[in-house]
């Protein structure tokens, strides 16, 4: 079977098969963008982590179990008490399965992970219900650095893949997409979507907004990853292939991008089908409103684990995130693995971590 037969193409699907075409057996780079916003700190906005007081752990952690294959910051990986671990399983698997390498880019992290890693100095977003999340030259600073660090990990690499883990950014994402005039609907990492408090959060936010100016919506409603994705895809994009690994903050990072400009000629978004599939979020209308690219989703086959744990991820549980659709794309097309074997290589790492437990 055709890899290609694994994918599931939309946007510009004309886009998305020159791009496979460009980019399968070359050189991809993983690059691993970790962040904070006091959103996430709203009771029952996101599912990454157990409080309000472990979540911000979870980014620095989610970067050191893609380096050592367990945690520093807390004593075991992100994973919920009855065992959906963190996506960054899917990405770890995809990585090593197809020798990508990756580096860690701290980009307003509240807690800095135990590993070498780029250190931006940005600080982490405020709570958008009650503030604004930056200063203008936050903004401008997240940008400007983000162009920095593109342009120079672009130079190294065929391909650049471009992952995050924030905490309640679906939830930023959502203001910014609004705040920049998309018709957005966006996915959760539970299955009940909280869409109700994510509507009055929003509306609060943008309640506050007194423009329309790309660069004062995100300040006022966005997080720090978004101003800082949007400066790495835009220098990237004009050296080398770019995938936006990851669903709904990757379109606020798309969206972002076609106000300030990037080249969508080397631009595509790469994620889960449990995001495309996602009835509560309108994702593959949101890229085909936002810019002319090329947009890929995979179905990576846990729905057939023996692992509840693993099919959970199928059940509406985090869906995506740490890249891992982008990730898994990149590893199939290096290696030509399938959705099955890959699957194989989730289960054996899912049982090594609850052997080691």
């Amino acid at each position: 079977m055709s890899i290609l037969n694994e994918f599931e193409l939309f946007g510009n699907t004309n886009k998305a098969h020159d791009f496979i075409d460009s980019v399968k057996t070359k050189n991809f780079l993983f690059s691993f963008v970790i962040s904070y916003t006091q959103t996430c700190e709203i009771p029952g906005i996101t599912f990454a982590g157990a409080d309000s007081d472990s979540i911000q752990y979870t980014p620095p952690a989610d970067a050191e179990y893609l380096h050592y294959g367990h945690c520093k910051t807390i004593s075991k990986i992100p994973m919920t008490p009855d065992g959906k671990p963190t996506p960054a399983l899917l990405t770890k698997i995809a990585l090593e399965s197809a020798s990508i390498p990756h580096l860690v880019i701290n980009a307003g992290s509240k807690v800095s992970p135990q590993l070498p890693f780029i250190q931006t100095g940005l600080t982490f977003g405020k709570n958008i219900s009650v503030e604004s999340a930056m200063t203008d030259s936050q903004v401008v600073q997240a940008i400007d650095y983000g162009r920095i660090v593109g342009r120079s990990l672009a130079s190294l690499t065929d391909c650049l893949i471009i992952g995050e883990s924030i905490p309640g950014g679906t939830t930023t994402a959502l203001a910014v997409l609004r705040g920049l005039g998309f018709n957005a609907k966006v996915s959760s990492s539970i299955p009940n979507n909280p869409v109700v408090l994510k509507n009055q959060i929003v509306n609060s936010a943008l309640s506050r907004l007194d423009s329309d100016h790309p660069y004062q919506v995100v300040a006022t409603v966005g997080d720090p990853m978004i101003a800082f994705v949007t400066g790495m895809l835009s220098s990237a994009s004009e050296i080398s292939k770019v995938i936006l690994a990851g669903g709904t903050q990757m379109t606020a990072v798309l969206g972002f991008a076609s106000k300030i400009g990037f080249n969508e000629d080397n631009t595509a978004i790469g994620t889960t089908s449990y995001i495309t599939n996602d009835e509560s979020a309108n994702f593959k209308n949101l890229v085909s409103q936002i810019a002319d690219i090329p947009a890929i989703a995979i179905d990576p086959g846990l729905k057939n684990s023996k692992y509840a744990g693993l099919k959970a991820f199928s059940e509406g549980f985090a869906k995506e995130g740490v890249g891992a659709g982008g990730s898994i794309i990149a590893s199939m097309l290096k290696t030509g693995n399938t959705s099955t074997k890959f699957l194989d290589l989730a289960e054996k790492e899912y049982h090594r971590l609850f052997t080691s437990l």
